[in-house]
């Protein structure tokens, strides 16, 4: 309870309890974000402070109290361990693991089969947090995501305009998204009925206008060069600072300059040497080499004055449905929102050929042209970089997609600083006892 009570009152500095602290939680909410290099000026956030801003945007989104906003974004990060631990334990079983915002903020896990499993309580961030399993999906999740890889081609070959597919952990099912035109034609329950009966898997439809796309290069971006094919100059947004042991660089996405400038916020330029660019199947990433020795830090703050730093990563496989993410993109700014899918594998060739099932679709309507590249993270925790999205016939968002940094360039990984110790979970049965130690103890 220390550490939390250390945060919740950093938490109360940064977005204040009055009107004027609202506003001032608005004002954070807006802010832009972009990865360093920094310039020598640069104000560093505390990690309390850095949660605390994605807290407040929390908070507005689910209409909750901030002090509930922060403890559940501290149950967000605490709860993995146990999440991975049921995974490993039911992985027979699993169609899906889902972060439930309301009525109450729990973990619902999907399982095959009709054994029940008790339900029960861990402690983390401050908090209870029910996790309860349903069982009697029909499929499991690896036999979704297997069905995505064999039969992808075969989907698209009937339906060429479709926009993606994958599992939806929060119902098990094999999901596929279609263009309003495909949907009048064929009709959604036609279409849900070929599909259910050629893959012999749960699946669904969701129809979505417009059509899906890499985030171009444009807007007012920091990170400028000169577009090999077209010779105009481009924009994108900077990612994460990367190293391979003794040097330092910083990724974007595959698609953006090969040669490129970054233009810190006095003014100064840096030159960044192209590293290398992987764009296919389950990579979008870009690699610039700094000749300076750079820090883990991203921008934090509109007039990119403050910086966070970077002290963890999410892995792939142990980001959930529901998790609340955080990205920053030149065109749209600063922005949150839920997880969607993550193991989607988006349409036709944006992946230099198509595309393999393991992107991560977070919910619209913040992101635009321009935000390819930027950071994907959760305070000061990394998940991935953006690599493009849906939009409608007027160019709303529809969600946008990302790429894991579980897949930046081989040798190169994460900057990062030392985190801090991280809290024990404890775990008890809905119908009471405590028991410490392990989260889980229950039968496959």
């Amino acid at each position: 309870m220390t550490h939390l009570r250390r945060l919740m009152a950093a938490f109360w500095l940064t977005v204040g309890l009055s009107a004027a602290g609202a506003a001032h939680a608005q004002s954070i909410g807006d802010a832009s974000v972009a990865a360093s290099p920094v310039a020598p000026s640069t104000i560093v956030q505390r990690p309390a402070e850095a949660l605390a801003q994605d807290a407040a945007e929390y908070a507005r989104q689910h209409q909750v109290p901030l002090d509930v906003a922060i403890r559940r974004l501290l149950a967000q990060e605490d709860s993995v361990v146990v999440t991975d631990e049921i995974r490993s334990i039911y992985a027979a079983r699993l169609a899906g693991i889902a972060i439930e915002h309301a009525p109450i903020y729990r973990v619902v896990v999907l399982l095959t089969g009709a054994e029940p499993v008790p339900n029960r309580v861990i402690r983390a961030g401050g908090m209870d947090v029910p996790i309860v399993f349903r069982t009697g999906a029909p499929a499991t999740g690896e036999q979704i995501v297997e069905a995505v890889r064999l039969h992808a081609a075969e989907v698209r070959a009937q339906l060429p305009s479709a926009v993606g597919m994958g599992l939806d952990p929060r119902t098990g099912e094999f999901v596929l998204m279609v263009r309003r035109a495909d949907a009048d034609r064929y009709g959604v329950g036609e279409i849900e009925r070929r599909l259910k009966e050629g893959l012999r898997l749960p699946a669904r439809v969701r129809v979505l206008d417009g059509a899906d796309r890499n985030s171009s290069i444009e807007g007012g971006a920091r990170l400028e060069g000169l577009d090999a094919v077209t010779g105009n100059r481009g924009y994108c947004t900077t990612g994460f600072v990367v190293t391979n042991g003794t040097e330092t660089g910083i990724v974007t996405a595959a698609h953006c300059p090969d040669s490129a400038t970054y233009f810190d916020p006095a003014g100064g330029r840096t030159e960044l040497a192209f590293g290398g660019q992987w764009g296919w199947s389950f990579q979008d990433v870009q690699l610039h080499v700094s000749a300076l020795a750079q820090k883990p830090l991203f921008y934090a703050d509109t007039k990119k004055s403050t910086a966070r730093p970077l002290v963890a990563s999410r892995k792939r496989s142990s980001t959930r449905a529901g998790d609340f993410v955080c990205h920053r993109g030149e065109r749209s700014g600063y922005s949150c929102a839920e997880v969607e899918l993550v193991d989607y594998a988006p349409p036709g060739d944006l992946c230099g050929g198509p595309c393999a099932p393991v992107w991560v679709t977070v919910s619209g309507p913040s992101c635009g042209g321009g935000d390819s590249g930027g950071p994907v993270f959760t305070g000061g925790t990394a998940f991935g970089i953006v690599k493009g999205a849906s939009y409608d016939r007027r160019g709303r968002c529809n969600f946008y997609y990302y790429m894991s940094t579980d897949y930046l360039p081989d040798g190169w990984s994460l900057l990062t600083e030392q985190p801090p110790q991280s809290r024990p979970v404890h775990s008890r049965a809905s119908s009471g006892g405590t028991s410490p130690g392990s989260a889980i103890t229950a039968r496959r």
